[in-house]
């Protein structure tokens, strides 16, 4: 017979991601609540995780909640600064509470921060499916023999009738 500590140590907690994924799944079912109640639990097993603060923001906006969906952006804000994201949720937070002098302020933020990253070249050092097409060189067929080269044969002279008579091989007259 197996113990009752025995059988605690079979039980396998969810990881965050995990506890994530399940909170997204019940946010896409509109079943804010639930999704809420996981994504504080990846939160306490992961307090740095961005993707579920993020998360947890936009389920209490969804709930109507926006007094809290603003305290939890701001704490993603925290985590990441520059997140295009935690300032796009939060201007989205603050323009619906109707502080639009605020939600401009992280409107504007949201596209600072696009560009802050943004700043490699397109095709630089990273995934290499997002590399620009580089142009093939053009395939040259190169033949067995080379041709004879005609600028550097010297031009035949026909020699025939009387040079500077004006008579040529016919033997006519050229001249007029």
């Amino acid at each position: 017979m197996v113990g009752y500590r025995d059988l605690s140590k079979l039980i396998i907690m969810p990881t965050p991601q995990e506890q994530y994924d399940d909170a997204m799944y019940d946010f896409s079912m509109s079943d804010y609540d639930s999704a809420i109640a996981k994504l504080k639990a990846a939160l306490a097993a992961d307090p740095v995780y961005v993707d579920a603060q993020l998360s947890l923001g936009m389920a209490y906006y969804r709930k109507g909640d926006y007094a809290t969906a603003i305290v939890e952006g701001h704490k993603a804000e925290k985590l990441k600064p520059n997140e295009q994201l935690a300032h796009t949720n939060l201007s989205l937070f603050y323009m619906k509470s109707g502080d639009k002098k605020t939600a401009e302020h992280h409107g504007l933020q949201a596209r600072i921060a696009s560009w802050k990253g943004n700043m490699t070249a397109p095709g630089a050092a990273g995934d290499p499916e997002l590399e620009m097409a580089k142009p093939q060189a053009p395939t040259v067929k190169v033949g067995e023999k080379f041709p004879d080269m005609p600028w550097k044969k010297k031009p035949q002279i026909k020699h025939g009738g009387d040079a500077g008579t004006g008579v040529g091989d016919s033997g006519k007259d050229t001249k007029p």
